[in-house]
């Protein structure tokens, strides 16, 4: 059975400090955030110009551990309101943020964000919003799939960052999910997260325009995500948000073939079926297999010392991107055992959820 007891870690992310910069105090939003910060007792930095600096620790461990512990208010540039296609997802990615403050020893983001790893928001949130239009049609995932094409033109807002988790000092998810309730168009906002502080969003209107996933992982591997909401938590919030007349969905990721995945996937299935037993559920489930490369690995080996995640290489080939790059996947008959396995269990224990993607 789930364990549904509140858990404080279900609250969202509150850091130690902030940094402001000058251009960012100039926006509503970025005044905002500091209004919120102040109240939650973080410490501010206003900053004299736009360059983010934090002292030099010796200790690359302390270092990790101060820019963990610092969220910065910046300006999005013109390259962040050019939005970028992120299949299989959805038709465009569309940035809060930069930056996560949990503690996952697979991150995805690691290799792929420059210096410290600093958790950066954006305060010119209505800039960003007034170029979503010019993409309204333009995607190639939801825009023009037969099967998805109901969903209208889709906007990822969790490739680079868990928004649910900024929310507390932000705001960011809710204005998102407020704009684009009030846009009258064929489009959806969609987000995935390891949060689940979910009471600002429950009354907005969000006109059925926003879809939240809960990404989700077997008790057995809870261990490679620190500073997250257990997962019981993530699937409560989740259902809460079905209750409030979202559109919802499971990210089953990264699906790790360590010994005893069979059952803590299988039973990881079943606690989901049991708290979304709903009737008329608008559920899509999506199922990312585990992968990293080697600047990641690198990374990440840094940030997270003697941790027991498999990245020895057992099981895997190398697969080439299309950006020319290299990453480690897992090999064709592991990928065959994974994928069957997913396929039959959810169909037998969410009969009517639809499956988006297998990566």
């Amino acid at each position: 059975m789930l364990d549904i007891t509140p858990d404080p870690r279900a609250a969202g992310w509150t850091p130690k400090r902030l940094l402001v910069t000058r251009s960012a105090r100039g926006f509503a939003h970025g005044r905002a955030i500091l209004d919120r910060a102040a109240t939650l007792g973080v410490e501010i930095v206003e900053l004299s110009g736009d360059r983010l600096n934090l002292p030099t620790a010796d200790d690359p461990r302390r270092a990790y551990v101060d820019a963990k512990a610092t969220l910065a208010v910046v300006v999005a540039p013109p390259s962040k309101r050019r939005f970028q296609p992120i299949a299989p997802s959805a038709d465009w990615r569309m940035d809060l943020a930069e930056g996560c403050p949990a503690h996952c020893s697979y991150c995805y983001l690691a290799g792929s964000l420059k210096g410290p790893p600093i958790t950066r928001v954006y305060a010119n949130l209505d800039e960003i919003f007034d170029a979503l239009p010019a993409y309204l049609g333009q995607g190639t995932i939801t825009s023009r799939s037969a099967a998805r094409a109901h969903e209208g033109t889709t906007f990822e807002a969790s490739c680079y960052t868990d928004p649910l988790a900024l929310e507390p000092v932000t705001g960011s998810l809710s204005a998102a999910i407020a704009w684009f309730g009030r846009w009258e168009a064929e489009a959806q906002l969609r987000f995935t997260t390891k949060f689940a502080n979910v009471e600002p969003l429950l009354a907005i209107d969000h006109k059925g325009r926003t879809r939240m996933r809960a990404s989700i992982n077997p008790r057995a591997f809870a261990r490679f995500e620190g500073g997250t909401a257990p997962v019981a938590e993530r699937l409560r919030a989740l259902r809460r948000m079905a209750e409030a007349g979202y559109p919802i969905g499971l990210t089953i990721a990264p699906i790790i073939a360590a010994d005893g995945w069979q059952q803590a996937y299988g039973a990881l299935i079943d606690d989901a079926a049991a708290m979304l037993d709903m009737p008329g559920l608008d559920l899509t489930i999506e199922l990312i297999t585990h992968r990293y490369n080697p600047g990641s690995k690198a990374v990440l080996d840094s940030w997270y010392p003697g941790s027991a995640l498999d990245m020895s290489g057992a099981n895997r080939v190398t697969k080439r991107t299309k950006f020319g790059t290299e990453k480690q996947v897992y090999d064709a008959d592991t990928m065959r055992a994974l994928r069957g396995f997913f396929e039959r269990r959810i169909g037998e224990a969410m009969p009517t959820a639809r499956v988006l993607y297998w990566t």
